[in-house]
């Protein structure tokens, strides 16, 4: 029999799980935190499942020595998490809140104490409903303003403790989910829309500039880091990448997909990383395009260390056209195979594509999978496990893909899973599990899961197993 090939990944690899602060910290009103748009949203009746909220998600605020020492025991080497903006700023601006930095310099030092490295990230959607209230939120740039003095703030006072900040997650999220709602097609090509915090449904003219502002806000945040943080800080950025996957590895292909992919990210990615809104994009949006300054265009851009991409599915699968823009979309068929939430076509290839593609497009030397995970109907079984065999089986194929990618030389330095535990997963509430570790929601308690067996095994190794 032959020796198994041992599918390894380059040393100092990353093996990290990710969390954010409204979907685990609970204490929504406690040691002087102000209101963000999540707590004002999830308290209206008919927005979330079930009507859940994130009062208490899974208690993290008082449980975070557990869950570190949780974390510690299936492997993870880095932790990614979110810091809560109204916990520091309860106002947005002005006096910052003791108590809220105080919390997270005891979760820093008990994550350095189990030799995790933390990576931060500073807006995860959970705006302070003061600014929201003051100013439309990411309506004006005047928000932007705030979120570069905070972050400035927190670069300067935990910078000692946290070598990498990531700006903002997932601009498209909480620009298009909260400001116009989103449109997703589910099983059997059912479209259902989706609203998310502030839930406003802005015209299209208007999204474009609420775009403009948040990618605005990321710029202004990277300059205040580096002015204010520690020397050796590195700051990104994690973007829900909308990769297109080509049909066929051929060249016309793999160039097709990367026209996609470039035009389709234009409104966030394309004009972080090249300082310009696309000809394409513009001439789509008309009279409607963003008013912005060349200034603008140079802060937006201002140099990353790193990029972090957000990885579930494929955006699009496409074909070469000798017709305009280049590419033509293949539709995804009713029976294709998906995971446990309709959204979710299983498609481990994406894991190689879309870092792949960072690399060709764009030009990036460090490249994070800053989320990658699937939701599922964990239950405990009668022994006290939870055998979510098919997350096991999703982790293998995609991490398979990923390792693919570093193999070719594609730079990319570490794998966030998400998530670290179940959690209030938004608009579903508590009704989808996406953690490696199982959360009862009514007890709290912690119990690790089969696929967190795997991610133990896989980090010690540092290879696919």
């Amino acid at each position: 029999m032959a020796p198994a090939v041992m599918r390894s990944f380059p040393k100092g690899f990353q093996w990290g799980v990710a969390t954010s602060a409204y979907q685990i910290e609970g204490a929504w009103d406690e040691d002087g935190k102000g209101l963000s748009i999540w707590d004002t949203y999830a308290h209206t009746p008919g927005n979330i499942a079930n009507d859940d909220n994130g009062d208490v998600a899974n208690d993290h605020y008082h449980r975070y020595a557990q869950d570190v020492a949780l974390m510690e025991g299936i492997g993870a080497t880095a932790y990614r998490f979110s810091i809560a903006w109204p916990r520091i700023f309860p106002e947005g601006t002005g006096s910052p809140n003791r108590k809220g930095l105080d919390f997270y310099q005891r979760l820093l030092d008990e994550l350095s104490n189990a030799g995790i490295e933390p990576f931060v990230t500073l807006y995860h959607w959970d705006l302070p409903q003061a600014l929201q209230d003051r100013y439309g939120g990411w309506r004006s740039v005047d928000t932007a303003n705030a979120f570069a003095e905070y972050a400035g703030y927190v670069a300067e006072h935990l910078g000692d403790r946290v070598r990498h900040f990531f700006t903002i997650n997932e601009f498209a999220s909480f620009v298009e989910g909260g400001y116009q709602g989103l449109t997703v097609r589910v099983g059997g090509g059912k479209e259902v829309h989706l609203g998310a915090a502030p839930g406003l449904s802005l015209s299209d003219s208007e999204l474009r500039q609420v775009r403009h502002h948040a990618v605005l806000g990321h710029g202004l945040a990277v300059q205040a880091i580096r002015a204010r943080g520690p020397a050796g800080t590195k700051v990104g950025f994690a973007e829900n990448i909308r990769a297109a996957v080509p049909l066929m590895d051929t060249p016309e292909y793999v160039a097709a997909a990367e026209k996609a992919t470039r035009e389709r990210n234009a409104g966030y990615m394309t004009v972080m990383l090249e300082g310009r809104y696309t000809d394409e994009y513009l001439a789509e949006a008309g009279n409607g395009s963003p008013r912005f300054t060349d200034e603008e265009l140079r802060t937006i851009s201002s140099p990353v260390d790193f990029v972090g991409i957000n990885v579930y599915k494929p955006g699009w699968y496409v074909e070469p056209s000798d017709q305009p823009p280049g590419y033509h979309d293949i539709p995804v068929n009713a029976s294709h195979p998906k995971m446990f939430s309709s959204w979710h076509v299983f498609d481990p290839e994406v894991l190689y594509w879309a870092p792949r593609q960072m690399q060709s497009i764009w030009g990036a030397t460090s490249i994070y999978i800053t989320e990658n995970g699937c939701g599922a109907s964990d239950q405990v079984a009668d022994d006290g496990r939870v055998y979510d065999s098919d997350r096991v089986m999703f982790l293998r194929a995609c991490l398979g893909q990923l390792q693919r990618a570093t193999a070719e030389g594609v730079p990319v330095d570490g794998y966030f899973l998400w998530s670290a535990q179940d959690n209030f997963e938004w608009m579903d509430g508590y009704g989808t599990r996406f953690g490696l570790i199982y959360v009862d929601f009514d007890t709290l308690e912690r119990t690790p899961k089969l696929s967190a067996e795997w991610f133990r095994e896989a980090s010690r190794r540092n290879a696919v197993v």
